[in-house]
């Protein structure tokens, strides 16, 4: 089927109504946990997934004209992946004039060698990569690592969390490293994966497929997915709700005596008391 004027037309409209909102999502979250400030290095990590496109697309718009100077290094790590086409990130980013650096490192190996057939891997994969891409900033200076998580991950997680860690917690928009040495910050968590599968459509970014762990189909994530999934079809404002409760937190009204003092309310206790029932 032929394009027509009028399909260009209507794309193009799309993709600046989609980039408008999307750089009004990031630049509100980059506001609101003081992600980015002057003089900054950051350090953008690409997987060559949609997500890491349009948070580069996104980190450049807005580096144009941002009230603040701060510098942009895309970063890839090149985990030897039988397969894996080595020439595109480089010529995009090169076609861009984008700096780049591409770290290679032997990750796959590892996690096949460690992880048995049919197991999920993505936990090992996820922290090899981390390690390598969190020594390479402080190595080099970059003092902010941006990561290309959305909104939709970051709920994704709460559930994972809930379901099966037994714990409340997320993806923080912003945090810093368990070394210390590195401030990790998130500029899509304001930003609908939705938006950003179209945008990458109408971009044509060169999406490189994570084949890695193959179909598993029966990971906890997708399992988790399938259910929000459900959700937006049926209860549209439901992610939304969720992720604003995850902004909106009564600790009074949990029950983790660590954030809140419970203990102090209505009096001291009788001392020495025993509250345990005894077992039967």
């Amino acid at each position: 089927m032929s394009v027509t004027a009028e399909d260009v037309r209507r794309d193009v409209h799309e993709q600046n109504k989609l980039a408008k909102r999307l750089r009004r999502n990031v630049g509100q979250a980059i506001m609101d946990y003081n992600m980015i400030a002057d003089g900054d290095r950051v350090m953008v990590c690409l997987s060559g997934g949609k997500d890491s496109y349009t948070m580069l697309d996104m980190l450049l718009q807005l580096q144009a004209k941002a009230p603040v100077r701060f510098e942009l290094l895309a970063v890839n790590l090149d985990q030897k992946q039988p397969g894996f086409p080595e020439h595109i990130l480089p010529d995009y980013l090169r076609g861009l004039g984008v700096p780049f650096h591409i770290i290679e490192q032997d990750t796959y190996s590892v996690v096949k060698r460690v992880i048995p057939e049919g197991k999920t891997m993505c936990s090992l994969c996820s922290r090899l990569r981390r390690g390598a891409l969190y020594t390479y900033a402080h190595e080099h200076g970059y003092n902010k690592i941006a990561l290309g998580h959305h909104k939709d991950d970051i709920v994704a997680t709460f559930f994972l969390n809930l379901f099966h860690g037994g714990k409340l917690a997320a993806m923080p928009p912003k945090l810093q490293s368990d070394d210390g040495r590195n401030v990790v910050i998130r500029p899509l968590a304001y930003c609908r994966e939705r938006d950003i599968e179209r945008y990458a459509e109408l971009k044509q970014f060169p999406i490189i497929p994570c084949n890695l762990c193959g179909s598993q189909e029966q990971l906890q994530r997708k399992q988790v997915r399938r259910m929000m999934d459900a959700w937006e079809r049926e209860h549209p404002a439901r992610i939304e709700q969720v992720f604003g409760a995850l902004s909106n937190v009564a600790p009074s009204q949990l029950a983790d005596p660590k954030l809140f003092d419970f203990a102090a309310l209505g009096g001291d206790a009788p001392a020495g008391g025993d509250w345990l029932m005894p077992e039967r």
